[in-house]
């Protein structure tokens, strides 16, 4: 999509969004108002209107039995585990974001996850070939033989880790993997330890399993990183599984071998306490942060599961496949779940996901020209943000996620939008003054920050910054920094 580098095109009313996460039972989706000229998008797009979700108490709707007279209700409630789970307002954002630039409002797109480069040529032409040569029938639940051992000859040269086929599961995405690692090992009470800033997935993940998702919060001077000495503190005997990802999505930290190593000891020392260490970003990485694979470190092998996929790396996010590495009685039991929910993945997806392993250490010249673009944005940005008053800024060592500290505005008043309360206030200020869609850090665990995406061009993040500083700049903070 071109992107306009100026707003001045128009000048909207505040657009008065909500990005609410609330459980179901409350709104997911508020209208959006906009001058007249916009009146005709709020008709045609789904999106934009007023969504209801059905409330946790019971509801019933009015029926009539065929060939009677007689009225009866029928019940439509829903599950409390459904109940208990947020939305991901993420997806929320992204998906409005989306509908109000396909109706032709110039909104810069920096809330979604996803690489903006297209999946590499190498990869592409294994998914078609695949086709073309009739490879579209079901695949084993636990993945091919051949995609399975091309995983376990990656883990083995790249992390470190020695896999054998059968303690490998190919899943549709690793979200996926993940959500099925979380049912498999957690019982109803179960505690899951998950750092602060989080991706906006794993608390939801955990109530699904009936466990009680427990959150550490770090420091953004800590660069977002889990402080041992807090995590020993908060662990009890029902403490069932530690979430780490590194590089992290929100924050792009790196957890050094020697943090990991501190925490691996203070793991140790808990036999029921497993670990999930989620590696999606591993190679979108900038030196001289290194990887470091959790499951790699002394006595870790055994209680860790390491969740990788190909999404960001390889920009495959619409191929849908990820997988978990770990103990083969974990990884069947995470398999048994799979094959009742959607068996293996897809055949031409696995068929890429082979290329893509094939394409050489760390993805090769492919993708080091991809995180080579990656840091040139990243670099831009966090210049370009620390010239802005107030604005407190951990540099990401890895992943495409910029989140910064935009606390000390909260309690400013802008000019016919009102008072700026938080992150959710500022995110939706932005996109009303600035057209610029981003994710408050309520969603992550962190209501002090906002996240950005840079996983868009330079020219784009340009135009974004320019948005953002203008309406920012109005702004005075309030709050001593």
């Amino acid at each position: 999509m071109a992107v306009s580098s100026s707003s001045s095109a128009f000048t909207p009313k505040p657009t008065r969004l909500s990005f609410s996460d609330q459980s179901i039972g409350s709104e997911c989706f508020r209208s959006v108002s906009f001058p007249s000229r916009f009146h005709s998008l709020k008709k045609g797009s789904r999106s934009l209107e007023s969504t209801r979700q059905v409330q946790s108490s019971r509801l019933g709707v009015i029926v009539r039995a065929e060939g009677t007279s007689e009225k009866m209700k029928v019940d439509i409630s829903l599950s409390p585990r459904v109940n208990s789970v947020k939305p991901s307002k993420t997806v929320a954002i992204t998906d409005q974001a989306t509908a109000l630039a396909q109706a032709g409002v110039p909104v810069i797109r920096l809330a979604a996850g996803e690489p903006d480069f297209d999946t590499p040529a190498v990869i592409a032409e294994a998914g078609i070939n695949a086709i073309r040569e009739g490879y579209t029938r079901y695949t084993p639940n636990a993945g091919t033989l051949e995609l399975r051992s091309a995983i376990c000859h990656k883990l083995k040269e790249e992390n470190g880790l020695s896999y054998t086929s059968d303690e490998i599961l190919v899943s549709n995405g690793a979200k996926q993997s993940i959500l099925q690692a979380v049912l498999a090992v957690c019982s109803p009470g179960d505690e899951v330890i998950i750092p602060a800033p989080f991706w906006v997935s794993y608390p939801e993940m955990a109530r699904l399993a009936d466990a009680t998702p427990v959150i550490l919060p770090t420091l953004i001077s800590d660069n977002f990183l889990l402080d041992p000495k807090l995590l020993e503190s908060k662990l009890t005997e029902k403490s069932r599984l530690l979430i780490l990802c590194s590089p992290s999505n929100p924050t792009g930290s790196v957890y050094s071998r020697k943090l990991l190593e501190e925490i691996a000891q203070i793991v140790a020392r808990h036999p029921r306490l497993l670990v999930l260490s989620d590696e999606i970003y591993e190679h979108i990485i900038y030196a001289p942060a290194t990887h470091t694979s959790f499951a790699a470190l002394p006595g870790m092998w055994e209680r860790t599961l390491t969740v990788n996929g190909f999404s960001k790396a390889f920009a495959m996010t619409g191929w849908r496949l990820g997988y978990v590495a770990g103990p083969k009685h974990f990884v069947a039991a995470c398999g048994k779940i799979q094959s009742q929910f959607t068996s293996g993945a897809s055949s031409i997806a696995q068929k890429a996901a082979v290329a893509a392993l094939g394409m050489g250490y760390a993805g090769g010249e492919a993708v080091a020209t991809m995180v080579k673009a990656f840091r040139e944005r990243r670099d831009f940005l966090v210049k370009s943000f620390g010239e802005l008053e107030g604005v407190k800024i951990s540099e990401p060592q890895g992943a495409f996620y910029l989140f910064l500290d935009f606390s000390s505005y909260y309690g400013a008043e802008a000019e016919g939008f009102g008072v700026i309360e938080n992150s959710d206030f500022l995110c939706r200020y932005l996109l009303d003054k600035a057209q610029v869609a981003l994710v408050p850090g309520d969603a992550f665990g962190d209501d002090k920050c906002i996240r950005i995406s840079y996983a868009a061009s330079l020219s784009t993040l340009h135009a974004a910054v320019e948005r953002i500083k203008k309406a920012i700049v109005p702004l005075k903070p309030p709050v001593p920094v």
